[in-house]
This record gives C-alpha cells, sequence and structure tokens, in this order.
C-alpha cells in the first residue's frame, strides 16, 4: 500500500470492522486481522481502539464469538458503515458467505458462526447480508481470471444463492474494482 502524505484520509476518526475472520489463533497468518494490519494498518495513523478485530480461536466457543462481535458492534452504535470492501472468491462468495449454505439467508443477525465452510479452514465468523449492507458504498475489489466467471454471473443477476456477490450493495453506490483478467468475461 502506498498512501501519498497528501492522503485525504483522516485515519485517525476511521473505525475498521472486519466483514469476516478465519476462526483461528490470533497469531496466525491465516487471520484477515493480521493481513490487513501488515499491508496497511501498521502504515497509518488509525487508533488502535478503533480497530475491531473479530475474536480468535484462543477466546473459545465461536458461537459465542460470533454473539460478541455482534454484541460490540451494537455497544459501538455501527448502525451505518461508510465504505464496505469487499473481494469475491471464485464461486461467487463474499466474505465468509459461500453459496448454498444457510447463512446467506440469515437477516436477523449481525455475524454469524460458521463451521463447515467449503474453504479452509472450515471454521469462520461472518457479518450478514443484513450488517454488509448497512452501507453508504460497496466497493468490490476483485483481481484474477479465475474470478472472470464469478464477476460475469454476478453481473449478470444470478441468484444470491449461487453467487452470494449479488447479495451486497450499498444504498448510494456499489462500485467494481476489476483487473483487466477479472472483467474478461463481462459484455463490451
Amino acid at each position: 500500500v502506498r498512501l501519498t502524505p497528501t492522503s485525504a484520509v483522516d485515519w485517525s476518526r476511521v473505525d475498521v470492522w472486519w466483514g469476516d475472520e478465519r476462526f483461528v489463533p490470533a497469531e496466525s497468518s491465516d487471520r484477515n486481522a493480521r493481513q490487513a494490519t501488515e499491508a496497511l494498518l501498521d502504515h497509518v495513523d488509525v487508533d488502535p481502539r478503533r480497530v475491531h478485530e473479530m475474536p480468535s480461536s484462543d477466546s473459545g466457543d465461536l458461537t459465542r464469538a460470533a454473539a460478541a462481535y455482534a454484541a460490540e458492534m451494537r455497544a459501538d452504535g455501527a448502525g451505518m458503515f461508510d465504505v464496505v470492501l469487499l473481494g469475491v472468491g471464485p464461486d461467487g462468495h463474499v466474505a465468509s458467505l459461500f453459496p448454498g449454505q444457510p447463512t446467506l439467508d440469515v437477516d436477523d443477525d449481525i455475524a454469524v458462526s460458521i463451521r463447515n465452510s467449503p474453504k479452509p479452514p472450515p471454521q469462520r465468523i461472518s457479518l450478514t447480508f443484513a450488517a454488509l449492507n448497512r452501507t453508504r458504498a460497496t466497493w468490490f475489489l476483485v483481481s484474477g481470471a479465475g474470478k472472470a466467471d464469478a464477476v460475469a454471473r454476478a453481473h449478470g443477476g444470478a441468484d444470491v444463492h449461487e453467487v452470494p456477490a449479488t447479495g451486497a450493495h450499498g444504498s448510494e453506490e456499489t462500485v467494481w474494482f476489476l483487473d483487466e483478467a477479472a472483467a474478461a468475461q463481462l459484455p463490451g
């Protein structure tokens, strides 16, 4: 990540929440939080009290961990996000909301526990669409030819149970940032 000295982001006022996390030990290199910290958060002046990591497996029970994260969001008043940044998997999943899974239909909770993710590791915590869609802007950041089919299917209006990316959207804008390979199957 390269930020210019004149970057318009006042990182001291930014709250960082995770859309999903692998339920592995806190020090695991598989954790999204660790990867994001090393790639971005260690390089900006973000207040550590405003970085809200999802619990690790060190915290104990997966279901309780998901409930604790939902409670933290409610207590913090995180009712509306400014921006939700999502990737898309080759199968069209976003966060840890995978095709054909019952978690796609959860609309009465903020976070869910996943015990049988089709992508390792199997245990994860994910925000639901009910939480992810409480945002002004959803930005998809997708790269690589392996994701071109999922991108094309999402843009073609595939059912959310087949391509979960179709279920995420912002109230004001939804923007797809694609490299040439990820956009290869789009018309025009």
